[in-house]
Protein backbone atom coordinates (compact mmCIF):
# COMPACT_ATOMS: atom_id res chain seq x y z
CA UNK A 1 0.00 0.00 0.00
CA UNK A 2 2.67 2.66 0.78
CA UNK A 3 4.24 2.10 -2.69
CA UNK A 4 0.88 2.56 -4.60
CA UNK A 5 -0.03 6.14 -3.33
CA UNK A 6 2.71 8.02 -5.22
CA UNK A 7 1.49 6.53 -8.52
CA UNK A 8 -2.07 7.71 -7.89
CA UNK A 9 -0.79 11.18 -7.00
CA UNK A 10 1.24 11.53 -10.23
CA UNK A 11 -1.70 10.43 -12.41
CA UNK A 12 -3.96 12.91 -10.70
CA UNK A 13 -1.52 15.75 -11.33
CA UNK A 14 -1.25 14.84 -15.01
CA UNK A 15 -5.04 14.93 -15.44
CA UNK A 16 -5.40 18.19 -13.51
CA UNK A 17 -2.59 19.84 -15.51
CA UNK A 18 -4.18 18.90 -18.85
CA UNK A 19 -7.67 20.06 -17.98
CA UNK A 20 -7.11 23.82 -18.58
CA UNK A 21 -5.64 23.14 -22.01
CA UNK A 22 -8.65 21.12 -23.04
CA UNK A 23 -11.06 23.82 -21.76
CA UNK A 24 -9.41 26.57 -23.89
CA UNK A 25 -9.77 24.82 -27.24
CA UNK A 26 -12.68 26.38 -29.27
CA UNK A 27 -15.41 24.33 -30.81
CA UNK A 28 -14.77 23.64 -34.49
CA UNK A 29 -18.00 25.33 -35.74
CA UNK A 30 -18.09 28.36 -33.40
CA UNK A 31 -17.88 31.69 -35.32
CA UNK A 32 -15.37 34.31 -34.06
CA UNK A 33 -16.74 36.92 -31.69
CA UNK A 34 -17.18 40.49 -33.07
CA UNK A 35 -14.74 43.19 -31.87
CA UNK A 36 -15.60 44.73 -28.54
CA UNK A 37 -17.24 48.17 -28.67
CA UNK A 38 -18.02 48.12 -32.45
CA UNK A 39 -20.65 46.74 -34.74
CA UNK A 40 -20.45 46.27 -38.51
CA UNK A 41 -22.77 48.29 -40.75
CA UNK A 42 -23.01 47.03 -44.32
CA UNK A 43 -24.02 49.05 -47.35
CA UNK A 44 -26.69 47.62 -49.57
CA UNK A 45 -25.48 48.86 -52.94
CA UNK A 46 -24.36 51.99 -54.81
CA UNK A 47 -26.08 55.31 -54.22
CA UNK A 48 -27.85 57.16 -57.08
CA UNK A 49 -26.26 60.52 -57.89
CA UNK A 50 -27.74 63.62 -59.51
CA UNK A 51 -25.69 66.38 -61.18
CA UNK A 52 -27.31 69.78 -61.72
CA UNK A 53 -26.22 73.29 -62.73
CA UNK A 54 -27.43 76.40 -60.91
CA UNK A 55 -27.46 79.99 -62.17
CA UNK A 56 -27.43 83.19 -60.13
CA UNK A 57 -27.44 86.88 -60.94
CA UNK A 58 -26.98 90.10 -59.00
CA UNK A 59 -26.95 93.77 -59.95
CA UNK A 60 -24.63 96.58 -58.88
CA UNK A 61 -24.36 100.28 -59.56
CA UNK A 62 -21.20 101.22 -61.53
CA UNK A 63 -18.83 103.75 -60.08
CA UNK A 64 -16.33 104.04 -62.96
CA UNK A 65 -16.47 104.63 -66.71
CA UNK A 66 -13.73 103.79 -69.19
CA UNK A 67 -13.60 105.70 -72.47
CA UNK A 68 -11.18 105.80 -75.39
CA UNK A 69 -10.62 109.16 -76.99
CA UNK A 70 -8.02 110.61 -79.30
CA UNK A 71 -6.79 113.21 -81.71
CA UNK A 72 -6.49 112.74 -85.46
CA UNK A 73 -4.58 115.26 -87.59
CA UNK A 74 -3.52 115.54 -91.22
CA UNK A 75 -0.66 117.53 -92.79
CA UNK A 76 1.46 117.65 -95.93
CA UNK A 77 4.44 115.96 -94.29
CA UNK A 78 4.76 113.23 -91.70
CA UNK A 79 6.71 115.46 -89.31
CA UNK A 80 4.13 118.21 -89.53
CA UNK A 81 1.27 115.77 -88.94
CA UNK A 82 2.99 114.34 -85.83
CA UNK A 83 3.82 117.79 -84.46
CA UNK A 84 0.25 119.04 -84.81
CA UNK A 85 -1.06 115.84 -83.30
CA UNK A 86 1.27 116.03 -80.30
CA UNK A 87 0.32 119.65 -79.55
CA UNK A 88 -3.38 118.91 -79.78
CA UNK A 89 -3.17 115.74 -77.69
CA UNK A 90 -1.19 117.58 -75.01
CA UNK A 91 -4.13 119.99 -74.62
CA UNK A 92 -6.52 117.06 -74.26
CA UNK A 93 -4.41 115.50 -71.51
CA UNK A 94 -4.14 118.85 -69.74
CA UNK A 95 -7.92 119.09 -69.79
CA UNK A 96 -8.24 115.60 -68.31
CA UNK A 97 -5.93 116.47 -65.43
CA UNK A 98 -7.67 119.78 -64.86
CA UNK A 99 -10.94 117.84 -64.45
CA UNK A 100 -9.43 115.77 -61.65
CA UNK A 101 -8.48 112.69 -63.69
CA UNK A 102 -5.38 111.16 -62.07
CA UNK A 103 -2.31 110.21 -64.11
CA UNK A 104 -2.81 106.51 -63.20
CA UNK A 105 -6.18 106.63 -64.97
CA UNK A 106 -4.76 107.93 -68.28
CA UNK A 107 -3.01 105.45 -70.59
CA UNK A 108 -1.91 105.83 -74.21
CA UNK A 109 -3.62 103.06 -76.15
CA UNK A 110 -2.78 103.87 -79.76
CA UNK A 111 -0.34 105.83 -81.93
CA UNK A 112 -0.46 105.73 -85.70
CA UNK A 113 1.10 107.58 -88.63
CA UNK A 114 0.14 106.67 -92.19
CA UNK A 115 0.24 108.19 -95.68
CA UNK A 116 -2.96 109.56 -97.14
CA UNK A 117 -3.45 108.37 -100.72
CA UNK A 118 -5.85 109.63 -103.36
CA UNK A 119 -7.31 106.88 -105.52
CA UNK A 120 -9.04 107.81 -108.81
CA UNK A 121 -10.28 105.57 -111.56
CA UNK A 122 -7.67 104.96 -114.23
CA UNK A 123 -5.05 106.91 -112.30
CA UNK A 124 -2.15 105.70 -110.15
CA UNK A 125 -2.47 106.39 -106.42
CA UNK A 126 -1.33 109.85 -105.43
CA UNK A 127 0.18 110.82 -102.09
CA UNK A 128 -1.72 113.78 -100.66
CA UNK A 129 -0.27 113.97 -97.16
CA UNK A 130 0.06 112.11 -93.87
CA UNK A 131 -2.37 111.35 -91.10
CA UNK A 132 -1.44 110.97 -87.44
CA UNK A 133 -3.60 109.52 -84.71
CA UNK A 134 -3.02 109.38 -80.96
CA UNK A 135 -5.56 107.82 -78.59
CA UNK A 136 -5.73 107.38 -74.83
CA UNK A 137 -7.87 105.20 -72.58
CA UNK A 138 -9.25 107.08 -69.59
CA UNK A 139 -10.95 105.89 -66.39
CA UNK A 140 -13.42 108.42 -65.05
CA UNK A 141 -14.40 107.79 -61.42
CA UNK A 142 -17.03 110.54 -61.29
CA UNK A 143 -19.76 109.22 -63.58
CA UNK A 144 -22.11 112.08 -62.75
CA UNK A 145 -19.66 114.56 -64.28
CA UNK A 146 -18.68 112.43 -67.29
CA UNK A 147 -20.88 114.29 -69.77
CA UNK A 148 -19.36 117.67 -68.92
CA UNK A 149 -15.85 116.20 -69.11
CA UNK A 150 -16.50 114.85 -72.61
CA UNK A 151 -17.72 118.23 -73.78
CA UNK A 152 -14.56 119.91 -72.48
CA UNK A 153 -12.36 117.27 -74.09
CA UNK A 154 -13.95 117.89 -77.47
CA UNK A 155 -13.51 121.63 -77.02
CA UNK A 156 -9.81 121.12 -76.22
CA UNK A 157 -9.13 119.18 -79.42
CA UNK A 158 -10.29 115.58 -79.04
CA UNK A 159 -12.01 114.66 -82.30
CA UNK A 160 -12.34 110.90 -81.82
CA UNK A 161 -14.30 109.16 -79.04
CA UNK A 162 -14.80 105.42 -79.37
CA UNK A 163 -16.49 103.20 -76.86
CA UNK A 164 -17.57 103.58 -73.27
CA UNK A 165 -17.67 100.83 -70.64
CA UNK A 166 -18.97 100.99 -67.09
CA UNK A 167 -17.55 99.02 -64.16
CA UNK A 168 -17.39 98.92 -60.39
CA UNK A 169 -14.15 98.91 -58.43
CA UNK A 170 -15.41 96.52 -55.73
CA UNK A 171 -17.70 93.79 -57.02
CA UNK A 172 -17.30 91.37 -54.09
CA UNK A 173 -20.74 91.94 -52.59
CA UNK A 174 -22.55 91.44 -55.90
CA UNK A 175 -20.44 88.39 -56.73
CA UNK A 176 -21.25 86.76 -53.37
CA UNK A 177 -24.96 87.36 -53.86
CA UNK A 178 -24.84 85.84 -57.35
CA UNK A 179 -23.03 82.77 -56.02
CA UNK A 180 -25.61 82.31 -53.24
CA UNK A 181 -28.44 82.49 -55.75
CA UNK A 182 -26.65 79.98 -57.99
CA UNK A 183 -26.33 77.44 -55.15
CA UNK A 184 -29.99 77.91 -54.17
CA UNK A 185 -31.01 77.46 -57.79
CA UNK A 186 -28.98 74.23 -58.04
CA UNK A 187 -30.68 72.78 -54.96
CA UNK A 188 -34.13 73.76 -56.23
CA UNK A 189 -33.48 72.08 -59.57
CA UNK A 190 -32.15 68.97 -57.84
CA UNK A 191 -35.22 68.69 -55.58
CA UNK A 192 -37.60 68.98 -58.53
CA UNK A 193 -35.63 66.42 -60.56
CA UNK A 194 -35.37 63.94 -57.68
CA UNK A 195 -39.11 64.18 -56.98
CA UNK A 196 -39.90 63.62 -60.66
CA UNK A 197 -37.72 60.50 -60.57
CA UNK A 198 -39.56 59.13 -57.52
CA UNK A 199 -36.57 59.70 -55.27
CA UNK A 200 -35.72 61.84 -52.26
CA UNK A 201 -32.82 64.33 -52.43
CA UNK A 202 -29.91 63.33 -50.20
CA UNK A 203 -26.78 65.07 -49.06
CA UNK A 204 -24.55 67.31 -51.20
CA UNK A 205 -21.57 65.31 -52.48
CA UNK A 206 -19.62 67.99 -54.38
CA UNK A 207 -19.97 71.63 -55.46
CA UNK A 208 -17.88 73.59 -57.97
CA UNK A 209 -18.09 77.04 -59.51
CA UNK A 210 -17.77 77.52 -63.24
CA UNK A 211 -15.48 80.40 -64.12
CA UNK A 212 -15.89 82.66 -67.12
CA UNK A 213 -13.31 82.52 -69.88
CA UNK A 214 -11.93 85.97 -69.07
CA UNK A 215 -10.72 85.10 -65.59
CA UNK A 216 -11.77 84.20 -62.06
CA UNK A 217 -14.40 86.95 -61.87
CA UNK A 218 -18.06 86.18 -62.77
CA UNK A 219 -19.22 87.40 -66.16
CA UNK A 220 -20.40 91.02 -66.22
CA UNK A 221 -22.82 92.60 -68.67
CA UNK A 222 -23.35 96.31 -69.25
CA UNK A 223 -26.69 98.08 -69.52
CA UNK A 224 -26.07 101.68 -70.49
CA UNK A 225 -27.14 104.34 -72.95
CA UNK A 226 -25.17 107.34 -74.18
CA UNK A 227 -27.10 109.89 -76.17
CA UNK A 228 -25.47 112.26 -78.63
CA UNK A 229 -27.24 115.41 -77.50
CA UNK A 230 -25.60 118.81 -76.96
CA UNK A 231 -24.93 118.23 -73.26
CA UNK A 232 -23.81 114.64 -73.85
CA UNK A 233 -26.06 112.96 -71.25
CA UNK A 234 -24.70 109.69 -69.87
CA UNK A 235 -26.88 106.94 -68.37
CA UNK A 236 -24.74 104.39 -66.50
CA UNK A 237 -27.50 101.83 -65.92
CA UNK A 238 -26.49 98.75 -63.89
CA UNK A 239 -23.91 95.98 -64.02
CA UNK A 240 -25.09 92.37 -64.05
CA UNK A 241 -22.90 89.79 -62.31
CA UNK A 242 -23.63 86.18 -63.26
CA UNK A 243 -22.47 83.06 -61.42
CA UNK A 244 -22.80 79.38 -62.30
CA UNK A 245 -22.23 76.32 -60.10
CA UNK A 246 -22.34 72.56 -60.64
CA UNK A 247 -23.62 70.44 -57.75
CA UNK A 248 -23.71 66.68 -57.25
CA UNK A 249 -26.33 65.29 -54.84
CA UNK A 250 -27.09 61.80 -53.58
CA UNK A 251 -30.63 60.48 -54.08
CA UNK A 252 -32.44 58.15 -51.65
CA UNK A 253 -35.53 55.99 -52.00
CA UNK A 254 -38.70 57.65 -50.75
CA UNK A 255 -39.97 54.40 -49.13
CA UNK A 256 -37.07 54.07 -46.65
CA UNK A 257 -37.63 54.05 -42.89
CA UNK A 258 -38.39 57.21 -40.95
CA UNK A 259 -40.02 59.09 -43.80
CA UNK A 260 -37.55 58.37 -46.57
CA UNK A 261 -34.18 57.81 -44.86
CA UNK A 262 -32.31 55.13 -46.81
CA UNK A 263 -31.41 51.86 -45.11
CA UNK A 264 -27.85 52.22 -46.38
CA UNK A 265 -25.44 55.11 -45.92
CA UNK A 266 -25.21 57.50 -48.85
CA UNK A 267 -21.58 56.81 -49.63
CA UNK A 268 -20.17 54.00 -51.76
CA UNK A 269 -21.30 50.38 -51.33
CA UNK A 270 -18.64 49.08 -48.93
CA UNK A 271 -18.87 47.97 -45.29
CA UNK A 272 -18.33 50.66 -42.70
CA UNK A 273 -17.54 50.43 -39.00
CA UNK A 274 -19.42 52.76 -36.67
CA UNK A 275 -19.02 53.14 -32.89
CA UNK A 276 -21.62 51.41 -30.77
CA UNK A 277 -23.93 53.41 -28.52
Amino acid sequence: MPQFRPLLTAATLIVLGASPLLAQAPAPDTPPAPPMGHHVMKHHGPVAKLTVTGQGQAWAQPDMATITLGVSTRAATAAEAMTQNAEQQAKVIETLKAEGIEARDIQTSGLNLSPVMDYQDGQPPKLTGYGAQNSVTVRVRDIAGLGAVLDKLVASGANEISGIAFSREDMAEAEDKARSEAVADARRRAEVTAEAAGMRLGRLISLSEEQSGGGPRPMMAMRAEAAGAADTPIEAGELAVNASVTAVFAMRPVDGPEGGAATAPEDAGEAEEAPAN
